[in-house]
């Protein structure tokens, strides 16, 4: 779920775009830059994969034009290259958005806090959940990360973009609309967890040393 048009009060907007520019800044200060500038493959893969969502984000549902439905597909970028490289892809993907004529430029933080900033976080707190408190079990790491991961950051999602609707906006007509559109809610959760855990799947069959959060000698070769 992704906003296109402007239908909050100004604070919101303003406030979105804080906690989005600090929670970004921040990941990609901490980031170690020299492991994707020293590595030619990753940052091949880096780029493959933010064009492949952003191609992905224009098969989108639209009953009204201030609110889409697509899939978002952060988790699996986040499970893939770490957290700050999601955050940057899905900035580069939301940026593109907007230059293209999709999104509005004010909404820019906005949704990069809703298709960016909540998932990694659900996405991290999941992976450090079965990192440090899980056997270690590729398929569970592969159901929990991925699968249920991506639900639940999807729920996690739509749920916090409700609720920012309901605080920041004041038109009765809005929203009415998004209380509807929560009703659809439920439906990209299955499917968003299968797209996600089945991609996942792949790359760990056939590309483990690709997910970058996937530790392969101690899910696989210690076995």
């Amino acid at each position: 779920m992704s906003f296109a048009a402007v239908v909050f009060a100004p604070w919101m907007l303003i406030l979105a775009a804080v906690i989005s520019l600090g929670v970004v800044g921040r990941a990609l200060w901490v980031f170690p830059w020299q492991r994707l500038v020293g590595d030619r493959s990753l940052q091949h893969r880096l780029l493959g994969a933010t064009v492949f969502v952003m191609l992905m984000w224009q098969l989108r549902a639209q009953a009204v034009d201030w609110l889409t439905l697509h899939f978002v597909f952060t988790v699996f970028l986040t499970l893939v290259f770490t957290a700050p490289l999601a955050l940057l892809a899905n900035g580069l993907i939301n940026l593109a958005m907007v230059l293209i004529g999709k999104t509005a430029w004010p909404l820019l933080g906005m949704n990069v806090l809703v298709t960016g900033v909540i998932p990694v976080l659900v996405s991290v707190f999941i992976w450090r959940l079965v990192d440090r408190r899980m056997p270690d079990n590729l398929f569970i790491f592969l159901f929990v990360c991925g699968f249920f991961g991506s639900a639940l950051a999807t729920l996690i999602s739509g749920v916090c973009a409700i609720g920012m609707v309901w605080l920041g906006s004041n038109d009765p007509e809005v929203l009415r609309l998004v209380g509807e559109y929560a009703l659809f809610l439920p439906l990209l959760l299955p499917s968003e967890a299968f797209v996600t855990g089945t991609m996942l799947s792949l790359l760990l069959v056939y590309h483990p040393h690709w997910v970058l959060t996937f530790d392969s000698h101690r899910y696989i070769d210690t076995k």
